[in-house]
């Protein structure tokens, strides 16, 4: 044996891990695959109220957790341990590779999540690495989590800003810097009448009701800097 295969095996033997499941031959199967490899397996609950139950004493390390188990469920027994030990992982492996299922499992808390299709050796594996604080999906999963996460992550759509003419924000701009519509007339060659026009026509797209609010509006928007003189 290599000396990084026996670092390892000796970092293996010191993982604590407790398996949950409800179905007593897998929940064999997967101890004894464990142990196996190396693991301490320190507990087992065919519940999710034995494993809340079973873990403050057993302190795994790694908790490799089925999401359709007896109340309360893999997800909120997920929360529940986290709690207790945030420094603990949380390995979903779960017949489910729905995305609700994924996601809510994540939302937990879990660093990882695999489906019971997995080898024995992407589990030992993912034990390993769920331990290290690695996040690990089945093939397809990560993906899916990842793009969850960053349609979350995404601002939210403000409103759509109203389209103003040219114009009408040229007459924005001077109205949200103080200037009144015979000043504005004035600087733009324009009638006062069609500057007024401008205005009503900016509070009406706005749904806005006076200049004040005009200004505010503006002022949020940026467009309150002084404008240029069209006659400089």
């Amino acid at each position: 044996m290599t000396a990084p295969e026996a670092q390892a095996d000796q970092a293996a033997q010191a993982l604590r891990v407790m398996v949950v499941d409800d179905h007593p031959m897998w929940r064999d199967a997967v101890e004894r695959d464990l142990a196996a490899a190396g693991f301490d397996v320190v507990a087992v609950a065919a519940t999710g109220a034995e494993a809340v139950a079973r873990f403050p004493a057993a302190r795994p390390q790694v908790v490799v957790l089925d999401l359709q188990i007896p109340p309360p469920s893999g997800v909120e027994v997920t929360g529940q341990v986290l709690a207790h030990d945030p420094s603990a992982r949380v390995l979903i492996l779960s017949a489910s590779g729905e995305q609700d299922d994924v996601l809510a499992a994540v939302k937990a808390g879990a660093t990882g999540y695999l489906v019971k299709s997995a080898s024995r050796e992407e589990l030992v594996d993912a034990v390993r690495r769920v331990a290290r604080g690695e996040a690990v999906f089945t093939a397809g999963l990560a993906g899916l989590v990842l793009g969850e996460y960053r349609r979350l992550s995404e601002p939210a759509p403000g409103p759509e800003r109203p389209q103003l003419t040219e114009r009408e924000t040229e007459v924005l701009r001077m109205v949200a810097t103080g200037l009144s519509a015979r000043q504005i007339a004035d600087r733009l060659v324009l009638s006062h009448r069609t500057v007024q026009n401008h205005v009503q026509n900016t509070l009406r797209k706005l749904q806005l009701h006076n200049r004040v609010e005009l200004t505010r509006w503006a002022i949020e928007q940026g467009l309150d800097g002084e404008p240029d003189d069209p006659r400089a």
